[in-house]
């Protein structure tokens, strides 16, 4: 394997990296004084009613930071990333000297203070200053209750409508509102947890380990260290299935049959496509825990645990794929992480172009290739780039494997990837390929608006040919039913019948009736369970205010309320009739109590109608 530079194997040095000196401006911390060891959490959940107030909805107990001092001079305060939503009541330090059994613990000072809209800084002032070198463990007690990381749902927000549910959700800058911590992904550590749960519910973390310890308590361990915004905890009316021999499905009672179906057999194959691209996958398991249908995102790659959303679970597999995406961050944005989140695209670009290797492989022609949407995907883009320079796919993937080893466990900047690159391949940096005029790396970087070279998508002209064509057929007043039935979609993927519903949508309203006849034609389409599907027949149905299966719309948006889905329908009820219109505001009375904050307060500013 080609290879050069000192690496990261046999124990060997590893490389100085530029990300050892970059800043992070979204973190109050002093993360570069102090190297964080390891991390503790000890926490007891409570669901009462939203609020202050004694017996209400709570997290509350103490996180433990095992700390060493990197500055030579010593230091003699410890600033940590906190928000105004933990109350943290007691810190306590305790310093070991050698031979010590156990240090004392002594209580000291903190304050805080502020520092931006997400978060404040909070002040931990050492009596004595440390030592450079030093090691040391702060306590802090503490309890969060309403705030931005720890989002607390009514029994009605689940699918099970009769117990509350918590969930934490910490990219980017939020899990400051969940534990005071350097909330920053430029620093990594290990972590375990003792979380306490009323009866009758389940704790479940993004962790190596889990175990259960008495009737209420549940312990957790990650062996591997990752950035703060990757610990993450839900605790539920939870329960699991086994669906291959290193994953889980973790839902609610109700879903999980649904889960087991859609997943049983479908993980292993995508982590060993995974693990021959791009290196050992290093986290143990791979579980999936299906959120409530108010879960408002697709998906969110806590390591070991993916939080996802039930509107993967199709009942045909038609979206079992899409997992794939948060399956190749095991190795791109997890285990080789940007350093801050200006970098975010070494995160997600290379993510989507592993995503992409991974469905080629596995499926022949990638479906992403057929709808374009790189001109939005900047980072993909300049990593097909860098592949298009190398001019031979199966060597990239040779460089992403060992892009991988070099630099797992790191967090990383833009400048250390192109270093490795131009070192990996000499005969690039010899050409110069780092300053060819128009597509010059720092013009990649830094320059904003569409990429200087896009990927070759025309492999997907040859799917996708045929569902334009066929949406000609759909947009004439006198409908040529003969050769409409020559095309057959049975064999249709979703991508296929995705693209054709979009061409259908851009040249809707259609002929009176036409609508009616396409519904009861494609059965497939208009019954379908697939959400991709039921979005986009939704948004249809309202453009050609097709009224008689409105109804459809009104039943999709009780079934969840992811905001990729939500949002759309609503800006397409407001933009229609009256009767749409009115069917927006009646959904909504319906369903808001089911729904994120966020999410309704979306949801708000689109019933109001824009002041001219």
């Amino acid at each position: 394997m080609e290879s050069c530079g000192p690496g990261s194997r046999g124990g060997a040095v590893r490389r100085p990296l530029h990300s050892a000196q970059a800043v992070d401006v979204a973190s109050a911390s002093s993360f570069r004084a102090f190297e964080i060891l390891h991390l503790h959490l000890d926490l007891r959940a409570e669901f009462g009613p939203p609020g202050p107030g004694p017996g209400s909805r709570g997290l509350s107990g103490t996180v433990e930071l095992e700390l060493r001092c990197l500055l030579p001079e010593g230091a003699s305060e410890l600033r940590l990333d906190s928000h105004s939503c933990l109350e943290v009541t007691a810190a306590t330090l305790r310093r070991g000297q050698p031979g010590d059994q156990q240090p004392i613990a002594e209580p000291v000072p903190f304050h805080t203070q502020p520092f931006s809209h997400y978060g404040q800084a909070l002040c931990v002032a050492l009596p004595q200053p440390c030592r450079a070198a030093e090691r040391f463990q702060l306590e802090l007690t503490y309890r969060v209750g309403e705030g931005p990381g720890v989002c607390w749902l009514a029994p009605e927000q689940t699918a099970g409508k009769k117990k509350p549910f918590v969930y934490t959700q910490g990219q980017a800058v939020l899990n400051r509102a969940f534990f005071p911590c350097f909330d920053t992904p430029a620093v990594k550590c290990k972590y375990s947890a003792l979380i306490e749960v009323p009866d009758g519910f389940t704790a479940v973390m993004s962790a190596s380990t889990w175990e259960k310890r008495g009737p209420n308590k549940f312990f957790f361990q990650m062996d591997q260290p990752i950035p703060s915004y990757l610990i993450a905890l839900a605790i539920g009316d939870l329960a699991s299935a086994e669906v291959g021999p290193r994953s889980r499905v973790w839902a609610e009672p109700c879903l999980l049959e649904d889960a087991k179906k859609e997943y049983n057999g479908v993980i292993e194959e995508f982590l060993a496509t995974g693990e021959k691209l791009f290196g050992p996958y290093v986290w143990g398991r791979y579980d999936l825990l299906f959120m409530p249908p108010s879960f408002p995102f697709g998906g969110m790659e806590n390591p070991c645990l993916t939080f996802v959303t039930p509107c993967l679970l199709a009942g045909d597999r038609s979206l079992a794929d899409v997992i794939i995406h948060e399956i190749s961050h095991s190795w791109f944005g997890n285990l080789v992480t940007n350093a801050n989140w200006g970098e975010f695209w070494l995160n997600e670009g290379f993510t989507m172009y592993a995503q992409r290797r991974i469905s080629t492989i596995l499926f022949g022609v990638d479906p992403d290739d057929t709808y374009n949407e790189t001109p939005y995907e900047k980072g993909y883009c300049f990593v097909s780039y860098l592949a298009h320079l190398v001019g031979d796919q199966d060597r990239f993937d040779k460089f992403l494997k060992a892009y991988v080893d070099e630099f797992k466990f790191q967090s990383i900047m833009a400048e250390d990837f192109l270093e490795f690159y131009l070192e990996y391949f000499p005969e690039l940096k010899e050409k110069g390929v780092d300053s060819i005029p128009g597509f010059e790396f720092d013009r990649w970087l830094n320059t904003p608006g569409w990429p200087p070279y896009l990927p070759d998508l025309s492999p997907g002209d040859s799917l996708m040919k045929p569902a334009e064509e066929l949406a000609e057929l759909w947009v004439t007043s006198e409908l040529d039913m003969q050769a409409i039935e020559a095309v057959s979609i049975s064999t249709w993927k979703t991508y296929q019948l995705v693209y054709f519903l979009d061409k259908i949508l851009q040249k809707s309203p259609l002929p009176p009736g036409n609508v009616k006849t396409l519904g009861e034609t494609y059965p497939k389409i208009s019954n379908a369970r697939n959400a991709e599907l039921r979005l986009r027949w939704g948004q249809i149905i309202l453009k050609n205010d097709h009224q008689e299966e409105f109804w459809k719309v009104k039943e999709f948006l009780q079934s969840q309320g992811k905001q990729k889905y939500t949002l759309p329908l609503y800006h397409a009820m407001m933009s229609g009739s009256e009767t749409a219109r009115t069917l927006a505001k009646d959904t909504f009375e319906a369903t808001a109590s089911q729904l994120h904050s966020n999410v309704v307060n979306y949801i708000k500013q689109i019933l109001v109608p824009k002041s001219s």
